[in-house]
């Protein structure tokens, strides 16, 4: 077999995979598929320098990791806001309206599993990387090119990030559960968890043998020419990516609605689990003019499934002391299975609730579970009582140290700043992969501290030696300079970690990081007005920042002094150009691929976006310009060639 043989050999496995796996329509035998499959292998066994990268031997998982590098997304991979109801839908609607009227929608299955960016160079899949934080993911690049619904090459040759959820499909979720009661291993929860752990395994031949399913939802940095998103998903299913198994466009809220009921209808019919349906605004270009919030895109929104509801009953209400010192009462619940999750507590949120529900010890109560919300209790079956039941009084003493607790009504406080909860979370918060990362500081480590006097507040961890660790149980030399040097690898974080570290109320990683760039050092200095104006930040999270600021500031920077938080770079300003403030797009072939021009705008200090308005000053083209160099000239704005565009430069 020549090397031209072996590429038609190469493409027709593909083919033959293609049918089977994504468009579930065989046309060939397994017989078949795996003698071509042998003459493939054999070929590349004689000539490894000349392996395709699009050859199916190059999916076999054959690699063992000693851990998963971290990569950065192109663009950043944005979370969705969710709504339960149809007045949910419509406030939304309203919000986004008040932007832009003249808009229709997109509608199509929310996948419950774990998401995925794939980055794809000149038709080739390159890189792997989980979601992580949303900027930041782990590459797992082996364990993806195991999965048999990503194609390792398409036909799309410019630089493009592919998003999707990767599932395990209820049948295979059943099989893979079989399997580990029959070895011995714990169950996994749901599919989800399992699609997760599945693809973060180390040893990529466990990722080969879970038959995962990838299926796109739309992209990240890209160069494609689109007026619609549903025009642009059908492209990337057209590239060879399985579909999903319905999807529809709507122009009000009342035909979403429908297509949401028929949706939740067929549900359990999908061979996929499902938490809800994903809504976007359909125009490309009013989704660009809608922009994002702190949290959210404006221009999606997450319409969730009705949560199952299954009755338990009460055995106990516990109360637990959070960092800033709120009892927050919790019911232990005889363990019930909701939707493939064992419920063992939900949250009460406080007394007053309580009491408006009349929640006793021994009640047979209704307790919902949706998506990754904390269970709670919706309703007491009084009529089940039986006379054995016991109220709860609200409490006055607090359950850690014993002091007395300030009853405010809705909130319950204790106010002792040297309650051992207090104290112990505020730490163990601080530590946290979200805030410092401090490796090994964990809840038990850090109540162990905490009772042999060694830490009463957060400054004091900078202060431990190795010799007062050697006291603890359990430490020996290297722990002990383990937890030291991840103490010491804490100093000179970067800001936002710090300010998230702080634990301030309603102020978390979002908020911290708008904080950290929009005054870098001067935070601790941000008037109310300045707060509100930043973009999601509302009044109560500018007075909750505020009064921690008030109270803390002292503390604050003893803190600061000793952690030396970096502030997020500045970047160098452009000189004065011809594009310095100015928004541009670029559409057509160019000499050099479109994210290089982009780079090199964006340092001369052009904002490159992805549409044209009226807002945009100049439309770089060049060879097969198409709708966006036709709705410029429409619109009046500059349109000029990558050879104009670098004579304005000289």
């Amino acid at each position: 077999m020549d090397y031209e043989q072996y590429l038609k050999n190469v493409e027709t496995l593909n083919k033959y995979a293609y049918h089977y796996y994504v468009l579930d329509d065989p046309i060939a035998t397994d017989e078949e598929y795996d003698e071509l499959y042998r003459k493939v292998e054999a070929f590349e066994k004689s000539h490894p320098d000349k392996i395709a990268p699009s050859s199916p031997t190059q999916r076999v998982g054959d690699v063992v990791a000693e851990g998963f590098a971290k990569a950065k997304h192109l663009s950043r991979m944005w979370s969705m806001e969710d709504v339960f109801d149809y007045e949910g839908l419509l406030g939304w609607i309203e919000r986004i309206k008040k932007i832009d009227s003249d808009i229709s929608f997109y509608c199509e299955p929310k996948f419950d599993g774990a998401s995925l960016n794939l980055v794809y160079e000149n038709g080739v899949l390159v890189r792997g990387i989980t979601r992580g934080d949303g900027v930041e993911g782990e590459e797992i690049t082996q364990n993806v090119k195991t999965i048999k619904t990503i194609p390792l090459s398409i036909q799309e040759k410019t630089l493009i990030e592919i998003r999707g959820e990767v599932v395990i499909e209820k049948e295979e979720f059943e099989r893979i559960n079989k399997e580990r009661e029959r070895e011995g291993e714990s169950l996994f929860a749901n599919p989800r968890n399992a699609a997760a752990g599945s693809l973060r395994q180390l040893d990529s031949r466990i990722t080969a043998k879970r038959n995962l399913v990838f299926l796109p939802y739309g992209v990240g940095v890209n160069s494609l020419d689109f007026t619609l998103q549903s025009e642009l998903m059908e492209y990337i299913y057209s590239l060879g990516f399985k579909q999903p198994p319905f999807r529809s466009c709507a122009k009000s809220a009342q035909e979403i609605e429908k297509i949401y009921e028929k949706m939740k209808q067929e549900r359990e019919s999908y061979p996929m689990m499902l938490d809800g349906m994903v809504v976007k605004v359909n125009e490309l270009q009013k989704q660009e003019e809608m922009g994002y919030t702190v949290k959210y895109p404006r221009f999606m929104v997450a319409y969730k499934f009705p949560a199952v509801e299954k009755v338990t009953i009460v055995k106990d209400i516990v109360l637990q002391v959070g960092r800033t010192g709120v009892i927050t009462p919790v019911a232990v619940v005889k363990p019930v299975e909701i939707e493939g999750v064992v419920v063992e507590r939900a949250t009460l949120h406080n007394f007053d609730e309580i009491e408006r529900k009349d929640i006793r010890i021994g009640d047979s109560v209704i307790i919902l579970r949706s998506g990754d919300v904390i269970p709670k209790i919706v309703k007491v079956l009084a009529d089940r009582r039986e006379g054995k039941e016991r109220q709860v009084p609200r409490p006055t003493q607090c359950p850690v140290c014993g002091s007395e607790l300030l009853d405010e009504g809705a909130l319950i406080k204790c106010q002792n700043l040297s309650c051992e909860a207090r104290v112990v979370n505020s730490i163990v918060y601080f530590a946290s992969k979200g805030c410092l990362n401090i490796d090994g500081l964990g809840q038990k480590i850090v109540e162990a501290l905490y009772e042999a006097n060694l830490v009463r507040s957060v400054l004091d961890l900078y202060c431990l030696t190795k010799e007062q660790l050697l006291q603890l149980e359990g430490f020996k030399e290297k722990k002990a300079q383990n937890l030291l040097n991840a103490i010491e690898a804490s100093k000179r974080s970067e800001l936002w970690r710090f300010i998230n570290a702080l634990g301030i109320e309603h102020i978390g990683e979002v908020a911290s990081k708008l904080l950290a760039e929009s005054f870098g050092l001067d935070y601790k200095d941000a008037t109310k007005e300045e707060l509100v104006a930043l973009d999601g930040f509302g009044e109560e999270m500018a007075g909750s920042f505020l009064e921690f600021m008030r109270v803390n500031r002292a503390t604050v920077e003893k803190l600061e002094a000793i952690v030396q938080p970096q502030p997020p770079q500045k970047k160098a300003e452009a000189s004065e150009n011809p594009f310095k403030g100015k928004t541009v797009v670029l559409t057509g072939t160019m000499s050099r691929p479109r994210g290089e021009i982009k780079t090199f705008l964006e340092s001369l200090g052009a904002k490159v976006s992805s549409s044209v308005s009226k807002k945009t000053d100049f439309v770089v083209y060049g060879e097969d310009a198409g709708s966006k160099y036709e709705k410029a000239r429409a619109l009046g704005v500059a349109t000029i060639t990558e050879e104009q565009m670098r004579e304005m430069l000289e």
